[in-house]
């Protein structure tokens, strides 16, 4: 494939970004007024509440409200900007990678719900590119190494993906959807809250037929959330979320198995919860979560043939208190206990057993006006490897209160080794035995961060600029050549890496009803072992979206993708050979008009321009498509 060069990519994000000119002439006479922005408070950067302009992490907040605006359809599109670009393996439900900060996507941690879904063994890929965000679903993306209060996987970063408690007088909608690749979407929510007890559910389904052979996709995702108030002091609840996936996996386009006709991919994931959330003074919090996962991913190609299940059970109890007795002081500990059991019949057959711990304590620390601190410590007890403590660190000034903060935070994390990585075994008798080691030793990296968040004037929006550096040793290659010994290949821990980089975002009210945000990420991702580029991290990601509230129920937006300066590997390669990735830029429009308080019609444009490229060697993504649908409200 052709690959347009790096100043015609450029021009076309100028186009894109130009796209949205008229969105703003249209509407520029209108002057500023009421404040139309609130700080939000997260919960995920420190598992307390607090306001954002508090905050001493790099924190992304994406709403309900954010996702329906911009019509973001898979929660791939929802995270676009927040983490990076996400990479996706060709088309609609193919899986998607997130390399947060240039951390592999197996070193950042998914949190749904509230308790972990992913790891080394069971990783978030799929779900991504498979699985639509429900109605009410609050993502936040906490950059940088978080292990000193979620554990292994979360070097990156955490993204946490929860649905929000029904509220307000009972009220339902669906919404249908069709378009491009003979797709077809539908919702179906409802949520409320009657007296003590509040509801929350949603459905969506989805079929499309992409535009490969055999790369037929069809997904069905759900969730629910109940909520029941004992009394003042005391809420009890639970969530369940269940996603179930099937996607024509037709392979790469060039090189040896390309376009396979009838390989496929089969995934079922479902997550529940019990929780107790406890206030028995004004001093005092607690939360209390049980819950479970169940993942089954099945990977079978009938033609060869071969069939390969991997299975992920998963049992999680995790809780957490937090004192405000101390002056100044928050003081926030708990602990986290974790059963699983994994199994994978494929390459390797791993299947373990794990029975692991962690406790960890954390102080929020606010000495004087405008100055806050926080600091934490976490000790995990990992029945594959042992024990590993981490700590982090944080510091956020008001320098100018209501205007600028000043912040920044050191933290070190770790990925623990997969199963197959530590117990896996396979026997090839042309080019020799591969056996797990279980003496590794888990990944590790520290990272730290500085920044400055900059709001303007009457709650008009914010300014973030983020210069951050991220260390790791004990990187894992898991084909490590040994001569001579009875096995030809193993794990060791080998590899060293740098990511270094610098981000940008803003989102700003231009006028009362015209809003533009953007982000820009520079990561400079290199293994330094091997003294070369770190695959599929762009050095160049951006993102632009500007919408505009035209009154009389009707809105519209424009938005653009850019990506560039990135390396892969050449699909066509029989030895996996490095090539220059592809940059690329991709576009989209879309509008809704408010028919009546019941219906919204709405319709967009995806890759507006039909750009021409693979985000990955060898898997070309979607051209241009439109869709259109409609919501009725009752």
């Amino acid at each position: 494939m052709k690959t347009p060069s790096r100043a015609r990519i450029t021009g076309r994000f100028l186009v894109a970004c130009a796209l949205a000119a008229p969105l703003v002439s249209l509407r520029a006479d209108v002057s500023a007024g009421d404040p139309m922005v609130l700080d939000p408070v997260v919960v995920s950067a420190t598992r307390t509440p607090v306001p954002i302009n508090q905050i001493g992490s790099a924190v992304t907040v994406i709403t309900p409200e954010d996702v329906a605006r911009r019509q973001a359809t898979s929660l791939s599109a929802a995270l676009n900007g927040a983490a990076g670009t996400p990479i996706q393996t060709g088309a609609t439900g193919g899986f998607t990678s997130l390399f947060i900060r240039g951390a592999a996507s197996t070193q950042s941690l998914f949190l749904i719900d509230g308790i972990r879904a992913s790891d080394s063994n069971a990783l978030y890929g799929n779900f991504v590119g498979g699985a639509a965000p429900m109605s009410t679903d609050r993502i936040e993306v906490v950059r940088g190494p978080q292990s000193t209060i979620y554990g292994a996987d979360a070097i990156g970063g955490v993204v946490t993906i929860g649905m929000q408690r029904g509220s307000g007088t009972p009220s339902e909608a669906v919404f249908a959807e069709a378009g491009s690749f003979n797709t077809f979407r539908s919702t179906l929510s409802a949520q409320g809250e009657t007296g003590a007890n509040a509801y929350n559910a949603s459905v969506t389904g989805l079929t499309t037929q992409n535009d490969r052979e055999n790369n037929d996709f069809e997904s069905i995702t759900a969730a629910a959330r109940v909520d029941h108030r004992i009394n003042d002091a005391v809420i009890v609840g639970g969530t369940v979320r269940a996603v179930r996936g099937v996607y024509g996996s037709p392979g790469a386009n060039v090189g040896f198995g390309a376009n396979d006709p009838d390989n496929e991919e089969r995934e079922t994931n479902a997550l529940a919860t019990v929780f107790a959330e406890f206030t028995p003074s004004n001093d005092w919090s607690g939360r209390v979560t049980f819950g479970g996962q169940n993942r089954e991913l099945v990977s079978e190609d009938p033609s060869a043939p071969s069939k390969a299940r991997t299975t992920t059970h998963r049992g999680v109890l995790d809780a957490q208190a937090s004192y405000s007795g101390v002056d100044t002081h928050r003081i926030t500990f708990g602990g986290t206990g974790e059963w699983q059991h994994f199994n994978n019949d494929g390459f390797g057959s791993p299947s373990a057993h794990t029975l692991d711990g962690a406790v960890f304590v954390q102080d929020e620390w606010t000495p004087v006006d405008r100055l806050f601190f926080t600091a934490g410590v976490r000790h995990d007890q990992l029945d594959s490897f042992g024990g590993h403590t981490t700590g982090r660190a944080t510091a956020a000034w008001q320098a100018v209160p209501e205007r600028l903060k000043l912040r920044g935070s050191y933290g070190t994390g770790f990925r623990a080794p997969s199963f197959l990585e530590l117990y896996g075994f396979a026997p090839d008798p042309f080019f020799g035995d591969y056996i797990g080691n279980p003496d590794l030793d888990p990944e590790e990296a520290r990272g730290w961060d500085l920044g400055l968040d900059y709001s303007l004037p009457n709650q008009r929006g914010t300014i973030s600029v983020t210069y951050f550096r991220n260390d790791y040793k004990n990187l894992i290659n898991g084909f490590v050549f040994v001569p001579g010994a009875p096995a030809f290949f193993t794990s060791e821990n080998v590899g060293k890496a740098l990511s270094k980089g610098v981000e940008f975002s803003a989102e700003l009210w231009l006028t009362r009803t015209l809003l533009a945000s953007g982000t820009y990420t520079y990561t400079d991702a290199l293994d330094r072992s091997a003294d070369q580029r770190l695959l599929r991290r762009p050095r160049h990601a951006a993102t632009i979206d500007i919408w505009n509230d035209f009154g009389g129920g009707f809105s519209a937006g424009a938005g653009a993708t850019f990506a560039a300066d990135s390396e892969d590997i050449d699909s066509a390669s029989p030895f996996g050979a490095r090539t220059e990735g592809e940059d690329y830029v991709v576009a989209r429009i879309y509008a809704a008009w408010a028919v009546n308080d019941r219906l919204t019609l709405k319709a967009r444009v995806e890759n507006l321009f039909d750009e021409d490229y693979a985000a990955v060697n060898g898997f070309p993504s979607l051209g241009i498509g439109a869709f259109a649908g409609a919501e009725w409200r009752f």
